[in-house]
């Protein structure tokens, strides 16, 4: 059984994987939008001109593959409740990691030592995604 997460950008999708392909060294895998079904969309599920957005792509950061849409093309996102956690190897790599995601973000936790962790923050990012930055003693 594999659990992925999957992001919903509601209208800034492909904004995102390019942040996180500068920010993480992500890999965008697949992008497919709503124009390229092969079945119509809905009538009223998208706002007139949607048809270029995201309706399902794939990204690899590290190990890990993430997926995300544009959803419903709202321009609202709301991933409460939701934690993205990264590990990473060395100081060096949390304050890279830090540094890039929290450009236009907002920080939770600062960055710094913790009794489990040389190094642990916790940020929100610019699109609203909660993420928890953890360097593995």
């Amino acid at each position: 059984m594999l659990v992925q997460p999957y992001l919903m950008f509601n209208g800034r999708c492909e904004e995102a994987l390019a942040f996180y392909t500068q920010a993480l060294g992500a890999e965008v895998k697949l992008i497919m939008r709503f124009a390229e079904s092969p079945d119509p969309v809905p009538p009223g599920m998208l706002p007139p001109g949607s048809e270029q957005k995201v309706m399902h792509s794939e990204f690899q950061v590290g190990d890990s593959v993430l997926m995300a849409t544009d959803g419903d093309c709202s321009g609202k996102t709301d991933f409460q409740g939701i934690t993205l956690s990264i590990a990473v190897p060395d100081a060096a790599a949390a304050d890279r990691v830090w540094n890039a995601l929290v450009e236009g973000g907002t920080v939770r936790m600062p960055i710094g030592k913790t009794f489990w962790s040389p190094r642990f923050g916790m940020l929100t990012d610019r699109f609203g995604v909660a993420w928890m930055i953890n360097t593995t003693p």
